[in-house]
């Protein structure tokens, strides 16, 4: 019972402050639709998600490894955070380098220095922020994604409403936001006595390595899972459909902020928890965790396809409002991509990072195939949408086939299809707006919350009785 209670325990405060800080973020969606144009708005999206693309590249995937090996106790914590942070400032070297070649790419529109600025900037401050979560320093973990997210908070305010800066000014406060919350970690957790050249041990750089560059292509992978379908929407639309389209994601980053809250929590407890004397103790372990983390983003999903269009009314500036249609398909897409994530904390456990990167190859290769076939059709920018759901489908299967050779546990598949199929009757009834929509988004709510309420609610008077 105390790997409930501990996992409960984490979910518990990395929620706390991640909700809040999310809840902040979405409540100034409306600043930036009144702020931004379509076009701009598109064209800021690009640039985040060019640098998104561009940080585990100049950063060799580092920040998911020392997050991993800091959890190792057999390894001097002190190695492992030198390690990511030199090799940090090497990538950041050779972008520097390489400047003057890339700012001539024209698509970038001269903001090659921001891209780069940002990468750097996001990366460092991952990088201190996995080594206090793998240190088990869950409060300050989140206590400081608050914090960031005030500051962002703060200066979009200030960048889009008073000074009017547009879109370098969005980009910009959350780039300051990862400086200041990058030098708030390294100062109150004395960074410095941690990072020294006496730390550098190369035996301990290649292990690292050898874990951590597999995640390169892997992250990237996910990138074009996750992202291309908005480079394409612009090339094959415009800036103005990409502009809707990513107003539209922002509600499905609901669901995303939920799953987060719980996988940040999840990764530290598979890891941790984890006893070779007692397979079937975690086989067990893992199963009613997954069964209750589906039954979670069921149920959020079934309630946010249901009120898509109320979200986008008071949500979205009137010229935006039109993104609702998109939101349905998002949203089944987010569930199976969080979904994804959790089987993935098996090759975590495991240090399978060539899995990770095979199983994302895949998914990102029928994302491209369908995105290439359903955008240019009628379906437009829904089309992309489906291409993310079908492609997060199918990593998903292929996950739940392969990782029953390192931990089998129960993944509930007569429950996870009924679930499955009573969404995509909401989606389905509910963009194209089908006689009888309103009760079928209803029944569809009532139908996920008794299917999946008793594993959530019996787990929660567990952990209850127990405290």
């Amino acid at each position: 019972m105390d790997k409930y209670k501990r996992l409960l325990s984490n979910t518990a405060i990395l929620g706390i402050g991640t909700v809040t800080s999310k809840l902040l973020v979405l409540l100034l969606l409306p600043v930036y639709t009144e702020c931004l144009t379509k076009a701009e708005y598109g064209v800021a999206d690009i640039i985040t998600q060019s640098a998104n693309l561009l940080m585990p590249l100049i950063s060799l995937g580092i920040c998911e490894a020392v997050f991993r090996y800091t959890l190792d106790t057999a390894n001097d914590r002190r190695e492992v955070l030198t390690t990511g942070f030199v090799i940090i400032l090497f990538g950041l070297g050779v972008m520097l380098a390489l400047y003057p070649l890339l700012d001539t790419i024209e698509f970038f529109d001269g903001y090659m220095w921001l891209i780069i600025l940002y990468a750097f900037c996001a990366n460092l401050h991952s990088l201190f922020a996995q080594y206090i979560r793998a240190r088990g320093m869950n409060t300050f973990f989140a206590a400081q994604g608050l914090i960031a997210t005030s500051i962002i908070i703060i200066l979009n305010i200030l960048f889009l409403v008073v000074f009017k800066i547009g879109l370098v000014g969005y980009v910009l406060s959350v780039v300051i936001s990862d400086i200041i919350s990058s030098l708030l970690i390294f100062r109150l957790v004395r960074l410095d006595y941690a990072i020294r050249p006496r730390f550098w041990n190369p035996a301990l750089v290649k292990n690292m390595l050898r874990y951590s560059v597999p995640l390169i292509p892997t992250t990237v992978f996910w990138w074009i899972t996750n992202v291309s379908d908005r480079f394409m929407i612009t090339g094959y639309i415009g800036d103005d459909v990409n502009g809707l389209y990513t107003a539209a994601f922002k509600i499905p980053t609901m669901l995303i902020l939920l799953s987060g809250i719980f996988i940040e929590a999840w990764q530290f407890s598979a890891v941790s928890e984890q006893s070779p004397t007692s397979r079937r103790e975690h086989s067990i372990f893992f199963g009613k965790v997954f069964d209750s983390f589906q039954g979670m983003l069921f149920i959020s999903a079934a309630g946010l396809i249901a009120f898509s269009k109320i979200f986008a009314s008071l949500l979205f500036a009137d010229d935006y409002y039109i993104a609702w249609q998109y939101m349905p398909l998002l949203i089944a897409a987010t569930v199976y991509s969080s979904l994804v994530t959790f089987m993935g904390s098996v090759y975590l456990v495991d240090k399978k990072s060539v899995l990770s990167f095979v199983t994302s190859f895949v998914g990102a290769l029928v994302n491209v195939v369908l995105n290439l076939l359903l955008i240019p059709t009628p379906m437009g920018a829904n089309g992309a949408a489906l291409a993310t759901l079908l492609s997060y489908v199918v990593v998903f299967a292929i996950r739940a086939f392969n990782t029953r050779k390192f931990i089998r546990f129960d993944l509930h598949p007569r429950k996870l299809i009924i679930n499955t199929v009573v969404i995509g009757v909401q989606v389905v009834f509910m963009i194209f707006e089908i006689s009888g929509w309103i009760p079928v988004q209803i029944l569809g709510v009532i139908i996920i919350f008794l299917m999946n309420c008793g594993p959530i609610l019996s787990g929660c008077m567990r952990m209850l009785r127990r405290f």
